[in-house]
């Protein structure tokens, strides 16, 4: 995994970790929060509303005491029922509507009052007009005593007020006569309003139930009807869930109860509202993280890659244009150290490369000159006449090869040849080693034509070849030169002797390697490093042997042309 993705994971994880356990613990507390805040505030207001009705009730229930008899309006009552006379009747009757104006008066909440004769279905003394409709056994009964029976709410039976009220009919003791009720209304706006301040915004339904459990009254009458059982009315409940609603219930002294029926959407709705606010925050605050992530990781990244950078120019060999500053003294003062090292470790290359090809060249002209070549020379010049005066063919054509080989190989340091001349100074090195062997071997050499005056440097086939012969080469062995052009020269030089093993090969080919005891001492350490300062890289030398089945040696050499050496 790159740095960036580590770096960007590991952020996020710091950041999100840390917030979404806030947020987790924010949720459990906010929620628990919220919903002991709707359902203590439901609560409260039902509590509220069912005070509120209990005042009104009880203020019907004081208010018709008066109506009845033992008291001064039911007395009066009862002596208009009882009078004889038109005018004591007519003169009882003008102190009854008097008394009941004043009690009417006094009682502000009060709204129809009258008398209600059940037998005969008529009504007298009413205080304002009565609908047509009026009928107490349609009325919505809400609790019921042994005197009094309580209704509502319910739309006021008044001729003139369509506002919903609290109705109570209360049976008056006549010693005469049976079936005579007063019925009174009270407002019931004072507990609307308390109703409409719920605490989901005014949006809760309400049911009333009687003390049977019936549902005397319904703000939702699509999924709880008038007359019907109120669900769960007989459980211990006060709350739960019904037909897509939260309900809440509180039931007073007198039996009878309200229900607050809130939709789950609405429930749910300031719980939802937090929970988009949570969501936009969240956002915002994981676009921050991103935000910081990537800066941390252009800060950080960025400097890396200058670095790696360096490194790369570093390896092409190249050194490569100042860095671009990255403002962070941290990052700066690395870059400007890195640059100091790569300029001393490219100084130090130069010098060492430098000393080494001198190093090289004094090893090659030691290896060169550690003969001197005039002595040399005339003393095997003697020789040879000596054995042409005493008819020796045979070291005559020794001593003339040697002669010829030693001529060549101790040319001056830095000249160059050809192909052809390398493959003459072979081939007279093979007859001086097929003189000294007691064995017999075989030697085939090929050249491609177009390659015989391609300039190559000075003696470097003729220590491949030696490297066959004191490899293992005995009877019926042979070697093969080819030499073929294509993109490179290619030489190989093949033998089927003992071969090398795997660990010695190396040892050849290095500056220690090679055999330094065999004919001219100058081993394939001497090529490799020849090549190596004539052609750099475009040279290779290569060994490849199996034991008991021979070596093959392959040099590539770049085709430089049929150009004029010296």
């Amino acid at each position: 995994m790159t740095l960036k993705r580590r770096i960007m994971i590991i952020f996020l994880f710091s950041s999100l970790i840390p917030f979404v356990s806030i947020v987790l613990i924010s949720y459990f507390t906010i929620y628990s929060i919220l919903t002991n805040k709707i359902q203590n505030g439901i609560q409260s207001n039902l509590k509220q509303v069912e005070l509120s009705l209990e005042n009104s009730i009880n203020n019907l229930n004081h208010v018709s005491q008066q109506f009845a008899v033992g008291g001064s309006v039911g007395n009066k009552l009862s002596e208009m029922l009882s009078a004889e006379e038109p005018f004591e009747r007519a003169k009882t009757l003008s102190d009854l509507k008097e008394e009941l104006g004043l009690i009417t008066f006094t009682n502000p909440s009060i709204g129809l009052a009258m008398y209600y004769f059940m037998n005969d279905r008529h009504y007298e003394l009413e205080n304002t007009g009565v609908k047509d409709s009026f009928a107490p056994e349609k009325l919505p009964l809400l609790a019921q005593y042994s005197q009094i029976s309580y209704y509502g709410p319910h739309v006021s039976n008044s001729r003139f007020d369509n506002q919903y009220v609290l109705s109570a009919m209360r049976k008056v003791d006549l010693p005469n006569l049976d079936g005579v009720y007063i019925y009174m209304e009270t407002g019931f706006k004072l507990t609307q309003n308390i109703l409409n301040n719920d605490a989901v915004g005014g949006m809760a339904s309400h049911v009333f139930v009687d003390n049977d459990g019936r549902i005397a009254y319904s703000d939702a009458p699509d999924s709880f009807q008038v007359g019907t059982k109120f669900p769960h009315f007989d459980q211990a409940k006060s709350s739960g869930t019904e037909q897509g609603y939260y309900w809440f219930k509180e039931t007073s002294n007198q039996g009878w109860s309200i229900v607050s029926l809130t939709s789950k959407a609405d429930y749910n709705r300031e719980m939802n509202r937090w929970f988009v606010q949570i969501g936009l925050f969240s956002l915002l605050f994981l676009g921050m993280s991103l935000l910081l992530g990537w800066l941390l990781w252009k800060m950080v990244y960025r400097p890396l890659r200058g670095f790696h950078r360096e490194i790369e120019q570093m390896a092409d060999s190249r050194i490569g244009s100042p860095a671009a500053r990255t403002h962070i003294p941290e990052f700066d003062l690395l870059v400007r150290r890195f640059q100091q090292m790569k300029h001393q470790i490219w100084e130090l290359f130069r010098e060492v490369e430098a000393k080494e090809k001198r190093r090289a060249d004094l090893e090659v002209e030691k290896l060169l000159y550690q003969i001197n070549p005039h002595f040399l020379m005339n003393s095997l010049d003697t020789v040879r006449w000596i054995a042409v005066m005493n008819g020796q063919d045979e070291i005559d054509r020794l001593v003339s090869s040697l002669n010829k080989l030693l001529h060549y190989n101790l040319g001056k340091l830095g000249q160059t040849s050809t192909i052809q001349e390398e493959i003459d100074a072979v081939k007279q090195y093979l007859i001086l080693q097929q003189i000294r062997y007691d064995f017999q071997f075989d030697v085939h050499i090929h050249v491609d034509q177009e390659v015989l005056n391609v300039p190559i440097p000075r003696f470097i086939l003729q220590p491949l070849v030696e490297n066959a012969l004191y490899h293992g080469l005995d009877d019926d062995g042979y070697i093969q030169v080819d030499v073929r052009q294509s993109d490179q020269i290619e030489i190989s030089i093949r033998d089927n002797g003992a071969g090398i093993p795997e660990d010695k090969i190396e040892a050849l080919l290095s500056a220690e390697g090679g055999n330094r005891s065999a004919g001219m001492g100058i081993g394939m350490s001497y090529v490799n490093r020849i090549i190596g300062m004539h052609y750099g890289e475009r040279a290779k030398l290569g060994v490849s042997s199996r034991l008991g089945e021979g070596t093959t040696i392959k040099l590539s050499l770049p085709n430089e042309g049929g150009a004029d050496h010296d």
